[in-house]
């Protein structure tokens, strides 16, 4: 953004755009060996000049992406944003001056720091060290161990990783990418109110490890599922350090990303269509030391932030018929205070084939529970893509290419959120609650919390059974 004929300050808008060329449709390739095989690569280059589009950048670009009316749309919103965030500004400082608005500026990149700088001065001196494991998902290395080591002094916080040298397959992440999961797990423990700025970290440094590693990759390493894989486990273990800093402050993890993304030929317009299903990314949260985790609010890599569009304007969009969006019962991680449950997307290609692409992981290890909590029934609680194909089905859980064709069904299935605090010290009727309102099953009851229930219509509870389970599981935890 220019004022007064100097470069003043920068605009940015970030976004997801559903094609970037490459041999797979939506760029998620788990079969890419190097980076070549997953998209189409473009150095720095201005798509915007002078106050005017430059035609044959984006024409090139745009000629290489599938689906391209909708990333042309994406690219002028993209575009569009920006241009409106450089209105504002020169706005602000023509209301308010260049020296009022750099002021204002400095006090909340200063206030941001203040506040970290005092959070990390209350953590006790010392180093402290989280780790979490990176499932297999498909590409047969085996798990791997993610480490973080936290070193507190004073006011400042050092952070330094470990993982496993880099692999071909796409779940490699970049410098630049991993400073984001380190962040987040700092920020989760952290809790900060506003504002959330660069003046957050300047009292913290971080040392991803040597190159040529999983968090710190060096080219050609394939990457595209980086941003939720290996980024939440990295999330996980620099949290899992902090908490081990401050007990107090520990909570439970987020169900991980376990996405699907769909493609194909749409006949009502003959032309292809492409598409990242947010909804099928969208897990449960972790529980908390004072409350149940909020359901359909991950994955963990969003924060949150993410939301899953209308079911009625992807059908619109693409010819499909989406005959389930909801949340899934167990899924939750059992605890005094219950994770938030997953989600199931079901989807069915209308009038020819459909290619679908699934990314990601969390479809063996359930999401961390805290302070005690353990869940008995697992595979609830776990990612899986279910695909009925006439009278064969089957339950996937390694990322996989395949195609569908209309009157086959896939069924995405998110993992739940980590739940707080011992199963068996959940109030009974809390359970109850739980399974009247589709939360948790009449055998979750029994298993997860030690609650049975003996009527399925009227609820009731056989309280001294339930008593007698309870003692019985607590006697077999110690």
């Amino acid at each position: 953004m220019f004022w007064k004929g100097k470069l003043k300050y920068w605009t940015v808008c970030k976004g997801h755009l559903t094609d970037v060329g490459g041999p797979v449709p939506a760029g998620y390739n788990p079969n890419a060996k190097d980076i070549f095989a997953e998209c189409l690569r473009i150095p720095p280059v201005k798509v915007w000049d002078r106050g005017q589009p430059r035609k044959d950048v984006l024409n090139f670009i745009l000629t290489n992406m599938r689906a391209r009316r909708d990333q042309e749309g994406d690219f002028n919103a993209l575009i569009g944003a920006c241009q409106v965030g450089e209105r504002a500004l020169i706005a602000m400082l023509e209301k308010y001056g260049e020296e009022t608005v750099d002021a204002c500026i400095d006090t909340l990149l200063n206030m941001a720091e203040r506040q970290m700088r005092t959070l990390i001065s209350e953590v006790p001196d010392g180093t402290y060290e989280g780790s979490a494991i990176l499932e297999d998902a498909g590409h047969g290395f085996g798990d791997f161990e993610i480490k973080a080591k936290v070193t507190i002094t004073g006011d400042n916080c050092h952070i330094e990783i470990s993982s496993p040298p880099q692999i071909p397959y796409f779940i490699n992440s970049y410098e630049g990418n991993s400073y984001s999961g380190v962040y987040l797990g700092l920020m989760m423990f952290a809790q900060l109110p506003p504002p959330y700025n660069e003046g957050l970290y300047r009292c913290v440094s971080v040392n991803m490890g040597p190159k040529g590693t999983i968090c710190n990759a060096a080219e050609p390493a394939p990457h595209m599922n980086c941003t939720t894989t290996p980024m939440e486990t990295l999330t996980d273990a620099v949290r899992l350090a902090f908490e081990k800093a401050v007990p107090s402050k520990v909570s439970a993890s987020w169900g991980h990303a376990n996405g699907l993304n769909i493609a194909g030929w749409d006949k009502r317009h003959d032309e292809e269509y492409v598409t990242m299903v947010l909804a099928t990314i969208i897990s449960g949260a972790g529980a908390t030391p004072s409350q149940d985790g909020w359901h359909a609010c991950g994955p963990e890599c969003c924060f949150g932030a993410l939301t899953s569009g209308d079911v009625e304007l992807l059908e619109y969009s693409y010819p499909i018929i989406i005959h389930r969006y909801s949340l899934m019962t167990d899924s939750g991680g059992a605890g005094k205070f219950r994770g938030g449950s997953g989600t199931a997307w079901e989807v069915e290609p209308l009038n020819d084939d459909m290619t679908f692409i699934t990314f990601g992981e969390g479809r063996r290890i359930p999401a961390v529970g805290a302070a005690g909590a353990a869940s008995t029934m697992i595979d609830t609680k776990v990612g899986r893509l279910e695909l009925v194909e006439g009278d064969h089905s089957e339950t996937i859980r390694e990322n996989v290419i395949k195609v569908i064709k209309p009157g086959d069904r896939i069924t995405n299935m998110n993992p739940g959120g980590g739940g707080y605090g011992n199963p068996m010290e959940r109030p009974v009727e809390k359970v109850v609650w739980d399974v009247k309102n589709g939360l948790v099953s009449l055998d979750g009851a029994r298993e997860d919390y030690g609650v049975i229930i003996t009527d399925p219509v009227s609820l009731d509870v056989d309280i001294t059974a339930t008593r007698a389970l309870r003692a019985k599981r607590a006697v077999a935890a110690k």
